[in-house]
């Protein structure tokens, strides 16, 4: 497994650029995102790589880049037209103070 940290100042261009390159890399099964933490399951369901956004989540400019991250990986998602999945989780109450 291969962790990758992401400060609050990520570019959501390069790092959506990023994260579809792995996905299209790998045969993956599942991209479980839950909040801070962006998991790439393979199709055995092992982790392969962790995203750990150390963000600040009350950050109301910073939600919305992860929005927009999330939106654009799903989209790519969806786009690969095979078993891939996801699951989302990225906005809640436990992650905001």
């Amino acid at each position: 497994m291969k962790e990758i940290f992401i400060a609050d100042d990520f570019s959501v261009d390069e790092l959506t650029e990023k994260i579809n390159n792995l996905m299209s890399k790998w045969s993956v099964k599942l991209l479980d995102i839950n909040g801070p933490s962006w998991v790439i399951y393979n199709q055995d369901m092992e982790v392969k790589f962790l995203f750990f956004f150390e963000v600040d989540f009350n950050d109301i400019e910073t939600r919305i880049k992860l929005e927009d991250l999330k939106l654009n990986v799903i989209h790519h998602i969806e786009s690969l037209k095979d078993d891939t999945a996801y699951r989302d989780n990225l906005i809640n109450s436990v992650f905001i103070d």
